[in-house]
């Protein structure tokens, strides 16, 4: 199979386990089999919300969710049945580097469930501990491998997360670090988890604010003759205003061809389930309109008739802050 993907894709991610069950559930230990019950059922409102979205319009042929074995495992045997496009984590929970949940055994669970897209996320920035890296290198190529061997798809989220001394040099700003250095660190992350021999065929990529710098980070995805290779924007749970500009940043720009979205979408709505404040269909009607919105906005932008982005030659120098 070759490396990359066609068509259109809008992920609803709700793959989150330690982050939903210690913030949605108050529960910081291993959950207990009703504990466990009740955040697969939180986890179904949000898949109802998504084929409430099909429904109501969704392009069933772009339309995917994102899911964990742990709390979603019906959830994935159920939208196989259906057909939908979807995505299954290979990632341990909660670590800064890059491990495999399952061990030696991940190409098991892959295989069980047999997802569209075997989904990993990492942490990795080039002026951080390049040892770190350089292991995560090593066990990103072992699966990369595997995956493209069996003829299947393989989606990377890509987190670039500020080093202190990055920061110091930025007086602090997180702001700063996110407008005047990620989107370089992060085509500079590309290539080194390329050199490294991983081969993603859809990159999960953090929001820039303009078409330019989106150019310049597809252009890495698709060096060395990557043709196919493609990214999408993920949310960070942000706002819409902020998740509105990362979309239409990247939309239309050869490479991009849609996101992934978690809490931006479904947040709201299962904590308004869980606190009363909301019936169970409220909520799924409202994960279907914020869903459905999104679309919209990536499409409207996707199809208007602005100028493409310019092509980016260069980007800034990170060197006297790595």
């Amino acid at each position: 199979m070759a490396l990359g993907y066609h068509g259109r894709l809008y992920i609803l991610a709700f793959d989150h386990r330690g982050s939903f069950q210690k913030k949605l559930f108050g529960i910081s230990d291993t959950p207990n089999a009703e504990e466990t019950r009740r955040i697969a059922d939180a986890k179904h409102l949000i898949v109802e919300g998504f084929q409430q979205a099909i429904a109501d319009g969704a392009p069933r042929d772009a339309a995917g969710i994102l899911v964990d074995e742990q709390f979603g495992a019906a959830i994935a045997h159920e939208v196989k049945l259906a057909g939908h496009l979807f995505a299954m984590l290979v990632e341990k929970n909660g670590q800064d580097e890059f491990d495999f949940e399952y061990g030696n055994d991940f190409g098991a669970h892959i295989e069980e469930f047999d997802p569209s897209f075997a989904k990993v996320l990492v942490r990795w920035n080039p002026g951080g501990d390049r040892v770190m890296n350089a292991r995560q290198g090593e066990r990103l190529a072992r699966l990369s491998e595997w995956i493209h061997r069996r003829d299947r798809k393989f989606l990377f989220e890509l987190l670039v997360p500020a080093e202190r001394a990055q920061l110091e040099e930025l007086g602090g700003s997180g702001d700063r670090y996110d407008t005047d250095l990620r989107p370089a660190l992060m085509v500079q992350a590309i290539a080194e988890i390329q050199a490294a021999g991983v081969e993603p065929d859809i990159w999960k990529i953090e929001g820039v604010n303009s078409r330019e710098e989106c150019a310049c980070i597809a252009e890495q995805t698709r060096a060395g003759g990557r043709d196919d290779v493609v990214c999408v924007v993920l949310g960070r749970g942000a706002d819409d205003a902020a998740v509105d500009r990362w979309l239409r940043a990247g939309a239309g720009v050869p490479g991009y061809v849609g996101f992934a979205i978690g809490r931006s979408i479904w947040w709201d709505a299962v904590k308004g389930k869980l606190d009363g404040s909301m019936t169970r269909d409220a909520a799924v009607a409202q994960i279907a309109r914020r869903y459905l919105r999104f679309i919209d906005v990536y499409e409207e932008q996707a199809s208007s008739k602005a100028a493409p982005a310019a092509r980016v030659d260069r980007v800034p120098d990170t060197r006297k802050i790595l």
